[in-house]
């Protein structure tokens, strides 16, 4: 005789699993028909788009020197503010134990009064405000007291300035890192377009590069532009002798530089301080706003927010650390990708 049993059904989990799968696979198949198919960058794109990220990292690297200097100097006056701090407690200790001497030389001498055992309490200023025991203290326990008070005033506000500078170093170092990552961030984002190049394509990028590097280092015209100054001259010379040296973000040198690091490298070479960062230096000695009065080792400066500096060379041209992916060379002003805003005579 036949079975006639019913065919065991699916359980109601497994049907919602089955319904939600399928109704994904359908939304699937819906979006890829109507998506554009992704396009792959041409080798000419990636490279704008490359370049753009570099002149980003450029900016953010010249924030971050900013901070990095900020927190060499926080670290300094801090070291400074501690050492005084340490000096003036041991000046204190001093005094503290003269007037110690005084009592005890009093008590010999046929013991301690009342006054003289509240200035040796830990809180001179209060017994100081009591000027009605003030009369029965000689002028040498009220010099010593005032001595002692105002020595503990001068460690309470220089302690004061370094829990301040402190904090201020704290803010500091996170910014320091925030613009690290930003840099490297932007740095990685165009090292990925680059990997999505082919071999070939990377190639062709590759030598491109080289070739410019190699141009622009070999000789330039540089006409006959006579020099801003005999230091202007030397910081010039010393910066050719870096021509082909790769650029690094950070970097000051002897090796390797970035905009500001290879100009500040250069003028200290001349026996000339000038500051770190680009726009600090955008803000020393004379502003030249016509390029035609520029003269040969006069800083120039590009950008709306002057995150660029070189050396002007004459002719049009200028000696600077151009960006990730460069060595220190020539180039044309106009083709730094940014507007020249003036130049300094330093």
């Amino acid at each position: 005789m036949a079975s006639h049993r019913r065919p065991k059904q699916p359980s109601r989990t497994r049907v919602t699993v089955l319904t939600t799968a399928a109704a994904a696979a359908v939304a699937l198949s819906a979006n890829a028909a109507n998506a554009a198919p992704s396009e792959k960058l041409g080798k000419d794109e990636v490279k704008a788009k490359v370049d753009k990220l570099y002149e980003q990292a450029e900016q953010a690297t010249e924030k971050y020197n900013g901070a990095k200097e900020k927190q060499q100097k926080l670290q300094k006056e801090i070291a400074t503010i501690q050492d005084n701090v340490a000096r003036g407690q041991e000046e204190l200790n001093k005094l503290r134990d003269g007037l110690g001497s005084l009592a005890t030389a009093q008590y010999r001498s046929g013991g301690i009064d009342s006054s003289v055992q509240l200035f040796l309490s830990s809180d001179p200023d209060d017994f100081l405000d009591k000027a009605s025991t003030l009369d029965q203290l000689s002028s040498q326990q009220v010099d010593a007291l005032k001595k002692i008070q105002d020595k503990q005033r001068e460690l309470a506000q220089e302690r004061a300035e370094a829990t301040e500078k402190l904090k201020d170093l704290s803010a500091t170092r996170t910014e320091l890192g925030n613009k690290k990552k930003e840099v490297q961030g932007k740095l990685a984002e165009a090292q990925k377009l680059l990997n999505s190049l082919t071999a070939k394509e990377k190639a062709q990028l590759a030598q491109e590069q080289q070739r410019a590097n190699r141009s622009s280092t070999e000789r330039v015209d540089l006409g006959d532009a006579p020099p801003a100054s005999g230091r202007a001259q030397a910081a010039f010379s010393a910066a050719q002798t870096r021509l082909g040296s790769p650029y690094v973000y950070g970097a000051t040198g002897p090796s390797s530089f970035d905009c500001s690091g290879l100009t500040s490298w250069a003028y200290a070479q001349a026996g000339v301080s000038i500051p770190r960062t680009s726009e600090a230096q955008a803000q020393i000695g004379t502003k030249i706003y016509s390029q035609s009065d520029l003269k040969v080792g006069d800083l120039v400066f590009f950008f709306n927010d002057l995150h660029h500096v070189g050396l002007y060379a004459g002719n049009g041209q200028i000696l600077h650390a151009p960006r990730t992916g460069t060595v220190v060379r020539y180039e044309s002003m106009t083709t730094i990708g940014g507007p020249f805003m003036f130049g300094v005579r330093v």
